[in-house]
């Protein structure tokens, strides 16, 4: 998505370790425009999948799995990271390290807005190694939905995610994909 690349060619920074920073349009301040526009992306690759219910992690998936769940017409359910009071005494819950917080998260969602016999669309802003994905995975089928699909703003190849995924069998959509961080230098592929 050309849109999105460019926005990260000229935003983005490098901090070493793997970690872009994409804080000014994706992570901390968020680009509505560009969040809408890739909400129609998503709507438009995962048009075939019926997917009933779109699920992503606290809090950097929620903007674009909500303008994709806008565009598709379904509900949008974040995986939370912490438990609040509000929710009942059984969940599903699952554990996943964070790259970006360098230790491992918690993953928690209610049983009343994910059940059995769904059809899952997993959209986040970045897929790396897969980690959260996977955390999202195990949660989905902990509820005995299933995975129709998978949707990143972002996937760095160079860590291996989409591969670790695989064995899903489901189509696997990166509006961006970026083969390198080396050099201070973001190399994106088509």
């Amino acid at each position: 998505m050309d849109l999105l690349r460019e926005r990260i060619r000229r935003e983005g920074k490098i901090l070493g370790n793997g970690i872009l920073k994409v804080d000014s349009l994706i992570n901390h301040q968020v680009d509505p425009d560009l969040m809408d526009a890739c909400g129609v992306e998503f709507a438009h690759q995962f048009g075939n999948v019926q997917a009933t219910r779109i699920l992503t992690a606290e809090i950097s998936g929620i903007a674009p799995a909500l303008m994709a769940g806008l565009h598709m017409r379904i509900p949008v359910v974040y995986a939370r990271k912490t438990r609040p009071v509000t929710m009942p005494d059984t969940v599903y819950l699952t554990i996943a390290p964070s790259h970006t917080k360098g230790h491992m998260v918690e993953l928690i969602v209610s049983p009343e807005y994910l059940q059995h016999d769904e059809r899952v669309l997993i959209i986040d802003d970045f897929l790396a190694t897969g980690a959260t994905i996977q955390g999202l995975v195990r949660l989905a089928q902990a509820a005995g939905a299933s995975v129709v699909g998978i949707g990143t703003l972002v996937e760095k190849t160079f860590e291996g995610g989409r591969e670790s995924l695989a064995y899903l069998g489901v189509p696997i959509v990166s509006l961006v994909k970026i083969s390198s961080l080396d050099n201070n230098t973001i190399t994106f592929t088509d």
